[in-house]
């Protein structure tokens, strides 16, 4: 089963920061946009934001792409932002929920749409803070609300029903789309778009297993039996 004929609703955003990687996946149709953070970035070997930046922003021109201001000082947020926005007309700036003392942006958030500038704001986590955004959102540019259902998961608790909550937050705000980010496995795939998610992050691991989507149980369980054995015996072990 293909993804582009199994979730047509879903839009695929590739979340990293391998510049190969996301040129190789600028190729395939199937991923409409990316993202990245500083983490990400870092784990990949960026030394040059800026330039990283400008490069990815000439090469893939013409699909969405997040970046994340670096600074807690919200006006120095608002100064980065700006920047960061003039970079391109398809760029969507990244802006934190809250900074690191856990002081909300939300004003920050309505003074950068009244400017026009195109938002992804991250590391959601509630419904109240999809509340807290949608208003300030609405009627702006186009912007992202991107609830990090895979941490949301990592603390023991369903993100289906937090996910579905966020989208009833957001109805009041049609220019936002709400983002199921930082999945773990396929499965996020379809509970994102049974929840009525407007995209999905996935890394390159995960679209790497999309094909793995709807698998006939019977031959992924010989396969699996398959490459146990074959590895059993190219280790050359005996008993």
């Amino acid at each position: 089963m293909s993804i582009d004929h199994a979730e047509p609703t879903l839009k695929l955003f590739a979340d990293g920061a391998d510049r190969a990687t996301m040129l190789e996946l600028y190729a395939d149709p199937v991923i409409r946009g990316f993202t990245t953070n500083p983490t990400l970035m870092r784990q990949a070997g960026v030394t040059n934001f800026e330039w990283f930046a400008r490069d990815l922003l000439e090469l893939i021109p013409d699909r969405p792409i997040s970046f994340e201001v670096l600074a807690d000082d919200m006006a120095e947020m608002e100064r980065q932002a700006l920047k960061i926005s003039a970079w391109g007309e398809h760029v969507y700036v990244k802006v934190p929920i809250t900074n690191t003392t856990g002081v909300t942006t939300v004003a920050l958030v309505r003074r950068l749409a009244g400017e026009g500038l195109k938002l992804n704001v991250t590391a959601v986590m509630t419904p109240r803070q999809v509340e807290q955004v949608a208003e300030p959102l609405q009627g702006g540019p186009p912007a992202l609300v991107s609830v990090f259902a895979g941490r949301i998961a990592d603390s023991g608790r369903d993100p289906v029903p937090v996910m579905r909550d966020a989208l009833g937050a957001l109805r009041s705000c049609p220019n936002c789309e709400l983002v199921w980010a930082s999945p773990r496995e396929v499965l996020n795939v379809v509970q994102a778009r049974d929840a009525g998610c407007h995209v999905i992050t996935l890394t390159p691991d995960l679209l790497r297993r999309l094909p793995l989507l709807g698998k006939d149980l019977d031959e992924f369980s010989l396969e699996t039996v398959q490459m146990f054995h074959r590895d059993a015996t190219a280790a050359g072990y005996v008993l």
